[in-house]
C-alpha cells in the first residue's frame, strides 16, 4: 500500500541573498539550494536510494520543470494533489551535486508566495520538503528504504527545517490525524493573518 512520503531538509536563504536576487532579477525572487538528498538516512531512519530518486528527478524535470509547472505549496497538505490556491513557488531548474538533488526556485507573486518571500526577507529559516507516494522496505535496525514504486509529486516549503526527517502520512486518514490537522490549520491561519497584517503595515 502506498503512503504519502514526506522528507524535509533545511533551505537556508539569508535576507541579503533575497535583496540581491530581487535586484538582479528585476523584482523576481529566485533562490536555490538542495531539494532532496539520496543515499542518506534521515532522522526517522529512511533513505531514498540514488537510482530511485534520480529516476523520479529526471521524470519530474521532463514532465513539470521543462513545461514550467513544477509548482509547490507553502506547507504540506495531506494530499497527492498540488492545490493551486496555496501555490507559492515554481522550480525553474534541477541538477545533481554528488548525492544532492539541487534546484533553482522562483517565489511567485501569489498570496502564499508573498508570505514565503516575507519569511525569507525576515531571515526565517525554512525547510524544503519533497512530497511523494510510495511504500517502504524494512532494512533492519529501525531503518527503512523507499521502494521502487515511489512517485515524486512536488517540493513544498515548510516551517520545520531542523527536522531533517520524514513523516509517513497514510492516504486514509483516521480521526486522530484529522484532529491534529485541524489544530495545525487553526495555528497556520493565525500565523497567516499576522504575516498579512505585518505586510499591510
Amino acid at each position: 500500500m502506498k503512503h504519502l512520503l514526506v522528507n524535509t531538509i533545511p533551505f537556508e536563504i539569508s535576507p541579503q541573498m533575497v535583496l540581491e536576487s530581487l535586484t538582479q532579477n528585476a523584482g523576481r525572487l529566485i533562490v536555490q539550494g538542495v531539494l532532496q538528498r539520496a543515499n542518506a538516512y534521515n532522522q526517522n531512519g529512511r533513505t531514498y536510494p540514488r537510482q530511485i530518486l534520480q529516476r523520479e528527478g529526471d521524470k519530474y524535470f521532463k514532465t513539470f520543470v521543462k513545461e514550467r509547472r513544477a509548482l509547490g505549496e507553502l506547507d504540506h497538505p495531506d494530499s497527492s494533489v498540488v492545490n493551486l490556491s496555496n501555490v507559492s513557488h515554481n522550480i525553474l531548474e534541477m541538477w545533481w551535486e554528488g548525492d544532492d538533488l539541487c534546484g533553482k526556485v522562483e517565489v511567485l507573486g501569489t498570496p502564499s508566495g508573498n508570505i514565503l518571500k516575507e519569511l525569507f526577507k525576515a531571515g526565517i529559516k525554512l525547510g524544503i520538503s519533497s512530497r511523494g507516494l510510495g511504500s517502504i522496505e524494512e532494512m533492519g535496525e529501525g531503518k527503512v528504504a523507499v521502494k521502487p514504486d515511489f512517485e515524486l509529486i512536488a517540493f513544498d516549503f515548510v516551517s520545520n527545517p531542523s527536522t531533517q526527517g520524514a513523516f509517513l502520512h497514510p492516504m486514509n486518514e483516521g480521526k486522530v490525524t484529522q484532529k491534529i490537522n485541524e489544530r495545525y490549520d487553526r495555528v497556520n491561519a493565525i500565523l497567516t493573518d499576522i504575516l498579512l497584517e505585518i505586510g499591510r503595515g
